[in-house]
Formats: C-alpha cells, sequence, structure tokens
C-alpha cells in the first residue's frame, strides 16, 4: 500500500508507516494537476493544512481508502466528497493541545507586560520604563470560553499564576471543572462582566461566528484585555476595533484572523494589539506528536486495525440506517432541543426506550441524540463516531434503559438532562412514517412538530396571553404555522409550543419575555 505524504511532517511519519508495512511517498507543495495524477496512486494521504483535498481533487482518486490531517481541523478537506466515495477521513485531535494552551499563556504575559511593544522600544533606541508599566497578573479574573481540551489546559496553568479562573461551557460538569479549579458560571454575560482577561477557545461554526459583538464588548469590564487562539471569525474584527479605539478593550492578542494571512487589517495598526500568525500549534513538539498520531491511526487504518478520530465513519450498516432513519431524526433534534432550552452545565442523561424501538439497536439512536445535544456549541467534528466520547470527556454520564411495556405509541424515546438548575425531561416518536414529534415536555402533553424554529413558553394559564404573542409576532410579519398548548389543571402552569415561519428579532423575543404571564421563552432552532 503506497501513501502520499503531501504536506511538511517529521521523519518519524514516514518511520512509522514504513515499519507498518506501508510504502511512503512525500512530495510536498503540489498543486492540483500534479496532485490529481499522484493521488491515483495513492491508498491513503496524510497532509497538515496547506494541501488542499477538494471534491474534484478526490474524484480522482481511485483507490483512496483514508485520509489523515495531522492536526485538529478538517476544512482543507472537502469531507462529503470524501464520504461520498467511501474515503475515512481522520484528524489528530490531541498533539497540539499543549502547545496552543502555552501560547495562549504566552500571549497572556506578553499582553499584561507590553513585552512585544517594549521589546521594538528598546531595539529603536528608546528606554521607555513608566510607558509600559504593566499588571500582575496574580489576584486577576481569567475568564474562558470553552472549556474543551485546550481550554482546560489553560485553565490549568492560569491558576498555576494565582489567577481566578472563571470558565463558560454548558457541557462541563462541575466534577470536571473542579478538576482543574474553574469556577462556572452559569452564562456568557457572567463571565463578560466578572472577568479582567478574557480567552475564547471554541471552534468556528454558525453558533460561535461572532460571537463577540460591540453588544458583549459592551458587558465587558472598561479596560479588559482579550485573547484569541482559537479561530478567526469569532471575535468580530470591526467591533473589536472599535472597543479598543474606545478604550473599552485595553489590549488584544490574536493569533488568529478572519483572514489569514491578513490584508489591510485596522487591528493590525494599533499598539495595543499583538499579533502572531497561527502560531498555537507551531511547536517541534506539536508537529512531532501530529506526526506520530497521524501516522500511528494511517497505519492502523490500510492494516485493517480499525479507525480512530475518524470524523466520517459510521459503525452502523445501511440496513440499520434505513430502518432507523425517521428515529435518528428525532433523536437528533430531541437532543438539540434539550440543549437549547437550557443554560446550565448538564451531569447527566438518562434515555429510556419503550415499545417497538426498544429491539432495534438503539446505540445508534442514542449516539444521534448525542450528536444532537453537543452539535449547538461544540467542538467541529462532532457526528455519531465522535459524540461518545465528546460527551464522556465532558464528565457526563449516560444511562439507557429498555422497556417493552405497553404505552401510547408503538415506540417511544424520553430523555432527561439533569443540570445544577434540575431536571428537564422530553419524549418523542414518529407519527405516520416520517413525522418526528414530541408528546411530552416535563409532563405537560403536547404535540409539537419539529421543525426550524419553534418558540417555546412557559407561564401560566391566563386568558388573553397567546393573543399577546401572536400581536408581537405579527408586527413584525412573523406567520405562525402550527401551535400547541399544554397544561395540567385550568388556571395552573402552562407550555405553549408555535412553530414560526422566520427568526424573531431580538426586541421582538425580549417583548414576549416581558409579557405578564410569560415565565420562560425559548427559541429553538433545528
Amino acid at each position: 500500500m503506497l501513501v502520499l505524504i503531501a504536506d511538511d511532517l517529521p521523519d518519524v511519519c514516514n518511520e512509522i508507516l514504513q515499519n507498518a508495512g506501508v510504502e511512503v511517498l512525500k512530495k510536498t507543495g503540489l498543486k492540483p494537476p500534479e496532485l490529481d495524477a499522484v493521488i491515483k496512486m495513492c491508498d491513503g494521504v496524510i497532509v497538515r493544512s496547506n494541501t488542499k483535498l477538494t471534491a474534484p481533487v478526490l474524484e480522482k482518486s481511485e483507490k483512496l481508502k483514508a485520509i489523515c490531517r495531522a492536526g485538529v481541523g478538517v476544512d482543507n478537506i472537502d469531507v462529503p466528497a470524501a464520504t461520498k466515495k467511501g474515503i475515512v477521513v481522520m484528524n489528530t485531535p490531541a498533539g497540539n493541545i499543549i502547545s496552543t494552551a502555552e501560547h495562549t499563556i504566552a500571549l497572556l504575559c506578553s499582553l499584561s507586560r507590553f513585552v512585544p511593544q517594549a521589546c521594538a522600544s528598546v531595539k529603536e533606541g528608546k528606554w521607555e520604563k513608566k510607558k509600559f508599566t504593566g499588571q500582575q497578573l496574580t489576584g486577576k479574573t481569567f475568564g474562558i470560553i470553552g472549556l474543551g481540551r485546550v481550554g482546560r489546559q489553560v485553565a490549568k496553568r492560569a491558576a498555576a499564576l494565582e489567577m481566578k479562573v472563571i470558565g463558560y461551557d454548558p457541557f462541563i460538569t462541575t466534577e470536571i471543572s473542579s478538576q482543574y479549579n474553574i469556577h462556572i458560571v452559569k452564562n456568557l454575560r457572567d463571565l463578560l462582566a466578572q472577568a479582567d482577561y478574557i480567552t475564547i477557545h471554541v471552534t468556528l461554526n454558525k453558533e460561535t461566528k461572532n460571537l463577540i459583538t460591540s453588544k458583549e464588548f459592551s458587558l465587558m469590564k472598561k479596560g479588559v484585555q482579550i485573547i484569541n487562539c482559537a479561530r478567526g471569525g469569532v471575535i468580530c474584527e470591526e467591533d473589536l476595533y472599535n472597543a479598543i479605539k474606545t478604550g473599552q478593550v485595553a489590549g488584544a492578542a490574536l493569533d488568529v484572523f478572519e483572514e489569514e494571512p491578513p490584508k489591510d487589517n485596522k487591528l493590525l495598526q494599533l499598539e495595543e494589539v499583538i499579533a502572531t500568525p497561527h502560531l498555537g500549534a507551531s511547536t517541534e513538539e506539536a508537529q512531532y506528536a501530529v506526526a506520530i498520531e497521524a501516522a500511528e491511526q494511517m497505519a492502523a487504518a490500510l492494516t485493517g486495525k480499525g479507525y480512530k478520530n475518524a470524523v466520517n465513519l459510521s459503525p452502523y450498516s445501511p440496513e440499520e440506517y434505513a430502518s432507523l432513519k425517521s428515529y435518528l431524526a428525532l433523536a437528533e433534534k430531541m437532543g438539540s432541543f434539550l440543549t437549547q432550552i437550557n443554560n446550565a452545565g448538564i451531569q447527566t442523561l438518562d434515555i429510556v426506550y419503550t415499545g417497538e424501538i426498544s429491539h432495534k439497536n438503539i446505540r445508534i439512536v442514542t449516539d444521534s441524540l448525542i450528536v444532537g445535544l453537543l452539535k449547538p456549541s461544540l467542538e467541529e467534528g462532532v457526528n455519531l463516531v465522535s459524540a461518545p466520547t465528546l460527551l464522556a470527556e465532558r464528565g457526563i454520564k449516560v444511562n439507557v434503559t429498555t422497556s417493552s411495556n405497553a404505552c401510547d405509541f408503538s415506540s417511544l424515546v424520553a430523555a432527561k438532562i439533569t443540570t445544577s438548575n434540575g431536571e428537564t425531561c422530553i419524549s418523542g416518536t414518529v407519527f405516520g412514517k416520517n413525522e418526528p414529534r414530541l408528546v411530552d415536555i416535563n409532563g405537560y402533553g403536547v404535540e409539537a412538530i419539529l421543525n426550524e424554529q419553534i418558540l417555546i413558553l412557559f407561564g401560566r394559564d391566563k386568558p388573553g396571553f397567546i393573543g399577546q404573542v401572536g400581536s408581537l409576532l405579527g408586527n413584525k410579519n412573523i406567520n405562525i404555522a402550527h401551535m400547541t398548548f399544554g397544561r395540567k389543571e385550568v388556571g395552573g402552569n402552562t407550555i405553549s409550543i408555535l412553530n414560526i415561519d422566520a427568526v424573531p428579532p431580538q426586541d421582538c423575543l425580549n417583548e414576549i419575555k416581558q409579557l405578564n404571564h410569560i415565565d420562560a421563552a425559548f427559541l429553538v432552532q433545528l
């Protein structure tokens, strides 16, 4: 078998593959025409970030079985195109964790003591001690947004600097956070208001794009300092520029940008900004670690020993998919629904399968529910393969039980999450051939359609409040497509579920939340 190493990696990568009986062809810097010709011969390809494995390139492959990205992201690989061709795509998420965490701390120290600016000043023949009077880190509050692998290692190092570490991540339990001396805040707003320094460790997706804008900057302490070693685009660069100009933000250290390399970026004109060229993973040790990991994974894949860190590999048969397709869709939507109507860290997940579905491959349904639970705000690469591991890493325990007892439906999936704020329980089934519905939310019998936009209203059974909600939505030209209502007793607590045709603006949602008979309102997007 032949493996192409298409980007520069240490020689240990070649050695591991050759020792496993795999032939190695190392050619870096290949452009599409030449890459097209070479890839036809290959059983495997290992890349870093330079080589782009696009759909047209992958279409030229004739016997390619596996691709491994020596790094975390797979944005330079067309994963859907690879999947369509039956090519397994893997990455190496563990190799550069320490390097990125250390770079974050390096930028933290550089920000607090003006290290790059002072260095440049001395080299210009100046001696500006007063100008570069900094701040000590001991005793300061360090806010970490995103407590995945890197975020937790950053917390560990910040605690050693005697900083007070606070963190926001809806999927980290107190059990995990206590191991790293992190005080978990309930929401992002609390972190922004308390932190002297803020660092971000989330992936870039539709939920985290422009996670930090002018609104978030306005909630921060005046003089806060920002670090981003995650992904460009998580912070709105225009709003950061304005926040620095007004003095709301005292300084920023950026390793990543929306456009890389950045061109005509106003942030680079500011003395308060220090920048590095995406160096988070750029240490000799990290490059060595990802090279070993990539080579070992590729060797195992091509010699029939299995796949590790696959981002597109299904462990289930096509027949099982076909028979459970509608329940996979139901489960993923149920997981996403649970996440979006809670704002506290999840401690446990309990799932009960009742009826006919209890006799099927419920593992695949469970994994689908976990995917839905994690996807709204977690790292890239959440799929049926990675979801259980990612959940376990966050200390969230899963309990699954089955029952063949009779119920009101031929098959029923019930899911309960336990958080520091209590429990949330929902049940769902499939109507007809392919109509996933929720039939119970916290003990309220409902019949909720799981479409793209759902407005969930918890309140009290008083005449007129649905009319008020309808008027507010109507004023924004938003149509209600379907509505279901649940209550346990006349005049008691209620739940109303409105399927709407568009996403209401924030001011409309705020007005709805302020209505007299509304206790809580959530917009769920599936």
